[in-house]
């Protein structure tokens, strides 16, 4: 790929900018924010690691989106971070001026560019820039479901004393309060959860998930999480730069699947070069099916209250 561009170069961003570079996931990375200056130095010291990691990838900076023409993805983190004892859905509508302003210039500039979405309240701010932007459901992409799950299996690995790399789990609905690991999936080395580990402290690792952004927060005191998003982040960047086919649970916007229409909710995704190559339906219980209603269910409510 040639051009990829991330859009804000607060923490995420930035952070997210690096390890794109790293990986040489396209020619160029270009680096975007309104603050004059910052996304420029950031990126001229990342470039200027390049010779110690080894990558060459050239890392710009810009105010303008006149540089990103021709991206073949964007990674939308700009907006406002949450501050303790804010939730992810009282950033909205300052978030949504944000991302109509952001999806406006992205259309204008690379109208078959694919976009990820990082900026919070993920699932909302996904259907604000497929709104604004007018692109096709395969080219509007949130990541959620893969932080999600990431704090999951850490979690999960922390309390059993092994390898992250042996434990696979899911996490699929909204990314908040009410999103649903699906605890019948998890696996450690092919062994199910349950035969490891308790029912009561199989749901307080659920339960420690749901708030795994609030704890960091509030233990950051300012600012929010940025290196586990980051890292979400750019794995779908190469699953669709590098036209791998992962799957991975992602915000996909819906079109009956599970049951559920119009809105985006986090489900298991198949990325590739296309963007959203598919949606994979697994099968639920009663309870899971039922949560995940719930979770659909409280994204729609949020955006009941936007105002485009």
């Amino acid at each position: 790929m040639d051009k990829i561009t991330v859009i804000g170069a607060g923490h995420v961003g930035a952070t997210a900018a690096q390890r794109i570079a790293e990986r040489e996931l396209a020619r160029e990375v270009v680096l975007v924010d309104i603050l004059e200056g910052v996304p420029q130095g950031k990126a001229l010291d990342q470039w200027e690691s390049a010779p110690v990691e080894g990558f060459d990838t050239m890392v710009t900076g810009a105010q303008s989106y006149e540089d990103t023409a021709g991206s073949g993805v964007y990674v939308v983190t700009a907006g406002l971070a949450r501050k303790p004892g804010m939730s992810r859905d009282d950033l909205l509508q300052k978030n949504t001026q944000i991302i109509a302003g952001v999806a406006e210039q992205i259309k204008l500039h690379s109208p078959d560019a694919i976009i990820v979405m990082v900026t919070n309240p993920l699932d909302v701010m996904a259907y604000v820039a497929k709104e604004v932007a007018g692109f096709p459901r395969e080219r509007v992409i949130g990541m959620a479901g893969i932080l999600d799950t990431a704090r999951f299996r850490s979690f999960i690995a922390m309390e059993l004393n092994v390898s992250v790399e042996d434990i696979q789990a899911l996490v699929l609905g909204g990314h908040g309060d009410s999103m649903v690991p699906i605890v019948s999936t998890v696996s450690v080395g092919g062994i199910p959860l349950s035969q490891l580990m308790s029912a009561d402290r199989i749901e307080a690792l659920v339960e420690r998930t749901r708030k795994g952004g609030g704890e960091i927060v509030k233990l950051l005191g300012t600012g929010s999480a940025y290196y586990a998003p980051s890292s979400g982040a750019v794995q779908m960047v190469e699953a669709i730069a590098r036209n791998k086919m992962r799957v991975l649970p992602c915000a996909a916007w819906l079109e009956g699947e599970f049951g559920l229409d119009g809105l985006f909710l986090g489900v298991p995704c198949k990325l590739g070069r296309g963007g959203l190559e598919g949606v994979i339906e697994v099968e639920l219980s009663d309870e899971e099916r039922s949560a995940l209603e719930a979770s659909a269910a409280a994204v729609r409510g949020t955006m009941e209250m936007l105002q485009l």
